[in-house]
């Protein structure tokens, strides 16, 4: 098929969310349909292509997205007048507790953060489908177990978990805390030239593969 690359880059761009290889697949009739080999070497030709563009074809844990390349994130910003609010420390430090040791339950991390996790901070998690119950734990109470998502790999660029940054290098709390923070500025800026509808997304007040567990 000689146009293939064109067709994948218009649904591609067309798609609300990332597309999976197999979303690619069913794009076209099964009497003329490529096999997946061949479209995933025209996705490779796609992101070649996009080398000396301002954006580029990224594969996430959902699938294949365009965005805007993060050293322009700068001039792309300014076509939008609000900013999206930072998140809180205490919102990241959860956040980041529960990416590096899921599953993970709120006690936990309350015991390792040495303060309470307010309810605003779960929900908005939960929210943002960042992180989901994926069981309780077999103790008095059965507390919920909390585990990353897709969604949560999606925002940050990843396919999977390990391409986190190893714990061996992180020595704390505070620059998982950093790490993340500078992930979800970058990952704002990208995002928000998709659809203006991102930034809505994003404007909530700081308090208010899948997302597999890592061993």
């Amino acid at each position: 098929m000689n146009n293939l690359e064109q067709i994948l880059e218009a649904a591609i761009l067309a798609a609300e969310k990332p597309l999976s290889l197999d979303q690619l697949v069913m794009l076209f009739d099964e009497y003329d349909r490529p096999s997946r080999k061949d479209i995933k070497d025209a996705l490779d030709a796609v992101m070649l292509g996009c080398a000396d563009r301002g954006f580029e074809l990224v594969e996430v844990a959902s699938g294949y997205r365009f965005q805007v390349k993060s050293e322009y994130s700068e001039w792309v910003g300014r076509l939008w007048e609000e900013k999206p609010q930072r998140y809180s420390r205490a919102l990241l430090e959860t956040l980041a507790l529960i990416a590096y040791r899921q599953p993970i339950t709120r006690g936990d991390i309350e015991d390792i953060r040495g303060v309470a996790v307010s309810s605003n901070i779960m929900k908005t998690l939960m929210e943002r489908e960042w992180v989901r119950i994926v069981g309780h734990k077999d103790v008095p109470g059965r507390p919920a177990m909390y585990a990353t998502t897709k969604q949560f790999l999606d925002y940050f660029g990843l396919t999977t978990l390990s391409e986190l940054p190893p714990l061996s290098e992180i020595r704390d709390l505070e620059i998982i805390e950093q790490e993340l923070e500078k992930s979800l500025l970058d990952a704002v800026d990208g995002l928000e030239t998709d659809s203006e509808s991102n930034k809505d997304d994003l404007n909530e007040p700081q308090d208010a593969q899948d997302g597999s567990t890592l061993h």
